[in-house]
Order: structure tokens, then C-alpha cells, then sequence
């Protein structure tokens, strides 16, 4: 999906500017059916470039086309071709792939993804120069103008460890106390192979059994001491860890509330949860690795010098094979990050699909398509299958490479030191406490190799937790808004025009312009698709116009607070959400303890009180996906009883009655009309029993209006409206 801004990323840190994705993800207009090659070259433009979308041949492309260029790769996605070469007679591409890194391609191999060639005929596998001139490819060419050099780029604000910092300023205190633990496992790790060499040397070389007696009672003292100091460390990191992995999360889920519907417009369900298994891996990196890297630090540098004291040589030997071996590690990290971007995305579909299974079981079962969408399941199965096959190839191909280094330097060191007993340079307890050391130096490498691991997982965590903490809050601090809403405001379009994917997308609402008077109540109708729930969502500040402006009163919408204009609105819409709670604290959401007056009375306007009394816990039954299952026309009367619990000076009603029978629709509607007084009301329906008695009727057909005035001049006119309701009417023609 981020392939597009990803691109032009690159092309642009090529010609020496740094841009944040998040910022070019907006440029781009990006949705969830992911960038087009116009978003691209909007963006690009945006930032200084003169861009070109055309379709060339390969001729062109190697011959005439200044690279590098963006180019659409397998017709699904794009990727930056940065040089094409000729060595030993086979020409070579060079690409820059935002899913897989830097790769080499063969001109056959380049071709048939390019161009879609699914076949190549035989004469042309070694030099494909017959290539038809019809045959062309996708491609987007950028070159940078005089603005683009003028333009400071971004900074990368790309999360970096240092965020998780302000988490422990709260547990300086455990902090201290975990560090005197660390001190004390020091001291008593420092102690122990002194001791085992004076057993050996002067208890066993000397056979002094008394001696032997002490240093063991000594040593059983220290482990026992050594065992109480890592429970109580690990009791204290527990504590800390935990808290700071839910402020990591509390403060995750913050983020997303204040962030705008667009966003959830332009993601997938299970992306989100991801992200929030994101947070699980940063957790582990605070609560298990750094500590343990503290402490292998500070065992590596005091076991080091005891090393440096017993011989030099062996502990150069060991630093250069420690060395070698982080090295090795390091070798495999660009593709362990390669593969670990691969199984998210693939984790992200897994959570998908099986949010639809579950969800959509109604409609699979009325379908009959069980099979098929076990098969999806399958599919992505079998992908995520395939990833954990290549990350065990590489685990294995890193661990046999990390094992081989390792015990090629213990049995170095373990000749060396044999030697020097030999020669008489190092006592025979010298050694066995060498021993000890080279054994004790040996965890703290392995807790740094899986230190270097975890943290690489933790950093492409925090890398896609950026896109969400980069994004700019639907109520940033920095701009103040007003937060006093007027009581008898207008509402105003005026020429306004939206699109939901970008200015080369269908145009929802087309340049129009139209007043909701305050204390009035104003429907809007039209055919499915027509642009209405479209002007609720803009009313409500969900999203801002592309063009035009929105007012209220004689201020643009955009300068008050979202909260605060969204708390004198009750809204009913479509889809509508019933959390899984009791029904008072649906019904009266908008507070953190209901008034049940409130609740009694707005269940009465709903006309759900007899089923609320038939349930048995009356108002305290839990509903929703943990309690007790509702139709469709319950839900919608609870929708209705919400905003009516409300009492809000503005009432949105979003087909609010489309899943009643006539008899619940007429009492509900004849108990409305009493709870509209002195309210600024919008109906959006397609029944004419809903909409005849507005004071004000808008007609809107794709995104634009056709009539506007009361039921009853409209259908004298026998327009557009006419024709809408005509069937409803029984007039016929």
C-alpha cells in the first residue's frame, strides 16, 4: 500500500532531501485500495518535481530515460529503477523495491514483470531486442526543477528509542534499586572464580580438605545470594514493565482517538490490531532485553579484566572471535528486516480474514461459500507458511555460522591455555577459573546477539508506529479553536466540493451550495449514492472539503473544536455502533454514569421500553458481542434512544427509521416531532412518511442539487422529487 510514497522516497533522498512517508502518504491521497500513478505525481509535483506518466517501450526506457524513474511492476505495484547495465554481454536492472530492498534483475526477468510477458519465445531468451514496438510498460519519469532545491524537505521524526525514555522518569526510584541489584550480581560473579581458583590451587593442590569446605560454603553463601537478588530484580521488573507497557498502549489507544475517521478510512482492522502487537514487541525489548544487556555489559567488562589479568592473548583472541560473530549476525539484519515488513503484512491480512469469517458467517452460510473463503484463508496460510520457512532457513543459516565461530574460539583459547599450563605460565586452577570466565563470558555474547535481534524487531516496530504517532491529531494543541458553539446558528455550504480519494477521484459532492436554517427541520433525499450521508459526515467535521466552504454562523466549521460541536449534535447513523455493555450505558454513552430519568425517557421516545422490560435485568442486560443478540430494528430504536438521551441543540437522523415496521416508525416519529422542537434538525430517508413534514426538502443526484423547497411545492413542480416518491404517492402518472 506504501509502495507509491516509499518510491518517491527514494527518488527524492536521491537528489538530497529528506521527506517523512507520512507526509507523502498525504500528498498522495492514499486509500485503502492503496495509490494511483496520478496521487504519485501529484506528490512528486508537490515537492518540486516536473513529472511525466507515460507508456514506453524497453528501448526507451534503457535509451532515452533519465533515471532514476518510478516504474508500475507487475501491473500491482511500484518500485524505482536506478540503473541499467551491461557486464559480460547480459544486460542487468537495478531497482529499488519498497517491499524487498535493493535488487539485480535480468533484462528477461525485468521484461516479463514490467511488460506482463508471460512467455518468451526461444530466440529471444538470450538478447530480447525483437521486443514488438507495442509492447510498453508503465512508467512515471521525475526531474527535479529549481523549486525542488529551494524546498527545506522534512526532518525525520521517525520514533526513536529515546521516546520510550519519558516512560521510566516515574520509576527513577525502581530504577535505582535495579541498578544496586546489578551492582551486587557484579560483585558476586567478580568473586567466584577467585574462588575456584584458590580450591583447585590451594585446596586441592595442597589437600586441604577444611579449605575446600570453606571456599564451597562460601560459594553455596554467594549462589543463594545471587538467587534472592535476581528473584527480588525480577519482582521489580515485573512492577515496572508491566505499567509501562499499558501507559505504552493507553497512550497508543489516545492517539488513535484523536485522530481523524479518514484515517480508519484508509486502514484495515487487522493493521490496526498489528500495531498493537507492535507494542507487545517493544514491551518485551523494555522489560526482558535491555536489562539483560545492562547486566551482560557489565559482565562482559568485569570478566574481561580478570581475563586481561590471567593472559592478554586469550582475551584477544576472544573479543576478535566475539567480534567476528557479531558480525556474522549483523549480516542477516537487512534481510530479517526484509522479512519481517513481509510477515506483517501478511499477519495484517490473517487478522482481516478471520474478522470477516467471523463477521460475515450470516452471509457465507446464506451463500454457500464456506469453501472459498477457507480457501482465502488458506491462501494467506500458506503465504505466512512460506515466510516462516525463510525465516527458519535464515535462523539456521545464522545460528550453524554463529555456533561454528563460538567453538572455534573456545577451542583456540582452550589450547592456549593447556599450553600455558604446560609451560607453566598459568596454574592449574588459573585455568579452570579461565574457564569459568570464557564460560561466563560466553551469555553475555549470546544476550547481546539476541539483544541486536529483538532490538532490530523493536526499531521496525517503532518505524510502523511512527505512521500513527507522525499523524497530526483531529485537535492539535497548537491551534486553538473556539469552543463555545452558538445556539441559533445556520448551517451553510457554500460551493463545496469533496472527494474521498483524492482530486482525481468521482467527485461525491459536486460544487454545491445550500442553507440549513437553525430551529427548523431540513431532510435531504435523493437515490443511494447521491452524496447525503456524505454531507452529514461533513457536517459533523469527519472530514473538510476539498473545495468551498462549510460555515456555521458566519465561521468556517474548521474553526471550532470537533468535541465541542459534536457534542450538541445527536446523530443517528447507518452504521451505527452497540457496544458490548449494558443497555443504560448504551443509551447514555455520552456519560460516564447514565442518568436513568434520562435513560427511562429516551427508551419511551424509542419505543423500546417494553422489550428493555422483558429482558431480565431491565435496563443493566448486557447487549451487544458479548451479551444478548438484538434485530436490526432494535438496534436502530437504540441508536434513536442515544441521540434522544442526548437532548443535543443539533439532531442528525441518518435513515434512522429504515429498519421499522410503519407502527414503531409512526410512534417514534409522532414522539420526534415533539423532541424537534427548538432543535436545528436534519433528516436524510427515502420514506416519504419520514421527510413530508420538513420545513425544508434538499434533492441531491450525484453529489449535486436538483430541487429544493417544501413537500408540497415540490410535488406540485413534479420534478426530480416527484419522481422519487411518486411509487410511495400511488399517483402514477
Amino acid at each position: 500500500m506504501d509502495c507509491g510514497p516509499t518510491c518517491l522516497r527514494i527518488i527524492a533522498a536521491y537528489y538530497g532531501k529528506n521527506y517523512s512517508l507520512q507526509g507523502l502518504r498525504e500528498k498522495c491521497h492514499i486509500s485503502r485500495q492503496g495509490v494511483s500513478l496520478l496521487g504519485i505525481s501529484d506528490a512528486a509535483e508537490s515537492i518540486g518535481f516536473r513529472t511525466t506518466g507515460v507508456k514506453i517501450t524497453w528501448e526507451q526506457l534503457k535509451n532515452e530515460v533519465k533515471l532514476p524513474c518510478i516504474i508500475h511492476w507487475h501491473q500491482q505495484h511500484f518500485i524505482v529503477v536506478y540503473r541499467i547495465r551491461k557486464k559480460r554481454g547480459h544486460r542487468w536492472i537495478y531497482v529499488s523495491d519498497p517491499g524487498e530492498g535493493l535488487l539485480r534483475y535480468s533484462e528477461k526477468q525485468f521484461l516479463q514483470a514490467w511488460l506482463q510477458i508471460k512467455t518468451i519465445p526461444e530466440k529471444l531468451k538470450e538478447f530480447i531486442t525483437e521486443i514488438p514496438r507495442d509492447d510498453k510498460g508503465i512508467a512515471l519519469l521525475l526531474e527535479p526543477t529549481p523549486r525542488f532545491y529551494q524546498e527545506k524537505g522534512e526532518e525525520d521524526n521517525r520514533l526513536k528509542f529515546t521516546y520510550l525514555f519519558k516512560y521510566f522518569h516515574p520509576y527513577y526510584k525502581y530504577l535505582i534499586q535495579l541498578g544496586l541489584s546489578v551492582l551486587t550480581a557484579s560483585v558476586i560473579s567478580l568473586i567466584l572464580p577467585f574462588l575456584t581458583q584458590a580450591m583447585v590451587d590451594k585446596g586441592i593442590g595442597l589437600e586441604n580438605l577444611h579449605f575446600i569446605a570453606i571456599i564451597l560454603i562460601a560459594q553455596v553463601m554467594l549462589v543463594v545470594g545471587q538467587t534472592a537478588n535476581n528473584l527480588i530484580r525480577s519482582w521489580l521488573m515485573l512492577h515496572m514493565t508491566t505499567r509501562i507497557g499499558i501507559s505504552l498502549i493507553s497512550d497508543f489507544l489516545c492517539k488513535l482517538m484523536r485522530l481523524p475517521i479518514a484515517f480508519f478510512d484508509s486502514k484495515m482492522v487487522g493493521d490496526i490490531i498489528q500495531r498493537i502487537g507492535d507494542y507487545n514487541r517493544i514491551q518485551v525489548f523494555i522489560s526482558g532485553t535491555l536489562l539483560s544487556m545492562l547486566m551482560a555489559l557489565i559482565s562482559f567488562i568485569v570478566y574481561g579484566i580478570i581475563m586481561a589479568g590471567y593472559d592478554p592473548v586469550i582475551l584477544g583472541i576472544f573479543l576478535c572471535g566475539s567480534i567476528l560473530n557479531i558480525w556474522w549476525i549483523l549480516l542477516f539484519m537487512k534481510r530479517r528486516r526484509k522479512l519481517d515488513y513481509m510477515r506483517f503484512q501478511e499477519a495484517s491480512a490473517n487478522q482481516n480474514s478471520i474478522v470477516q469469517l467471523i463477521n460475515g458467517m450470516q452471509d457465507i452460510k446464506l451463500n454457500n461459500c464456506e469453501k472459498q473463503k477457507r480457501w482465502e484463508w488458506e491462501r494467506i496460510q500458506a503465504k505466512l507458511y512460506k515466510i516462516s520457512i525463510k525465516n527458519l532457513t535464515l535462523g539456521q543459516s545464522q545460528e550453524i555460522g554463529g555456533i561454528f565461530i563460538d567453538q572455534t574460539k573456545n577451542v583456540i583459547i582452550s589450547f592456549l591455555a593447556a599450553k600455558a599450563v604446560i609451560t607453566g605460565n598459568m596454574t592449574l586452577g588459573m585455568m579452570v577459573a579461565l574457564q569459568y570466565i570464557i564460560g561466563q563470558l560466553n551469555a553475555p555474547l549470546s544476550q547481546f546477539i539476541q539483544f541486536v535481534q529483538i532490538s532490530q524487531d523493536a526499531k521496525l516496530s517503532m518505524e510502523r508506529l511512527s505512521e500513527i504517532q507522525e499523524r497530526p491529531d483531529e485537535e492539535p494543541e497548537e491551534v486553538k479553536k473556539i469552543h463555545e458553539i452558538p445556539e441559533n446558528a445556520d448551517i451553510e455550504f457554500q460551493n463545496v466540493t469533496f472527494q474521498y480519494d483524492g482530486p482525481h477521484s468521482d467527485k461525491v459532492l459536486d460544487n454545491i451550495s445550500l442553507k440549513i436554517p437553525s430551529d427548523k427541520v431540513t431532510a435531504i433525499v435523493g437515490t443511494s449514492g447521491s452524496g447525503k450521508t456524505t454531507l452529514l459526515k461533513l457536517i459533523l467535521g469527519f472530514y473538510t472539503p476539498g473545495e468551498g466552504q462549510l460555515l456555521l454562523g458566519n465561521k468556517p466549521l474548521t474553526c471550532y473544536s470537533e468535541s465541542c460541536w459534536r457534542n450538541q449534535c445527536g446523530v443517528v447513523m447507518q452504521e451505527g455502533y452497540i457496544f458490548s455493555d449494558t443497555i443504560a450505558n448504551n443509551i447514555g454513552v455520552s456519560d460516564t454514569t447514565p442518568d436513568m430519568a434520562r435513560v427511562i425517557e429516551a427508551a419511551r421516545i424509542a419505543h423500546i421500553e417494553d422489550f428493555i422490560d422483558s429482558m431480565p435485568l431491565n435496563y443493566n442486560t448486557k447487549i451487544g458481542a458479548d451479551g444478548h443478540g438484538l434485530s436490526t430494528g432494535q438496534k436502530q430504536r437504540l441508536l434513536i434512544a442515544r441521540a434522544a438521551y442526548k437532548n443535543a441543540k443539533f439532531l442528525i437522523l441518518d435513515e434512522a427509521t429504515n429498519s421499522l415496521d410503519a407502527n414503531n416508525e409512526k410512534y417514534i416519529m409522532e414522539k420526534l416531532q415533539l423532541l424537534f422542537k427548538n432543535k436545528t434538525v436534519i433528516i436524510v430517508a427515502h420514506r416519504l412518511s419520514t421527510v413530508k413534514k420538513a420545513d425544508h426538502i434538499i434533492v441531491l443526484d450525484k453529489g449535486q442539487i436538483k430541487e429544493e423547497g417544501s413537500h408540497t411545492s415540490l410535488i406540485a413542480a413534479k420534478g426530480y422529487y416527484y419522481e422519487l416518491v411518486k411509487n410511495q404517492l400511488e399517483l402514477g402518472n
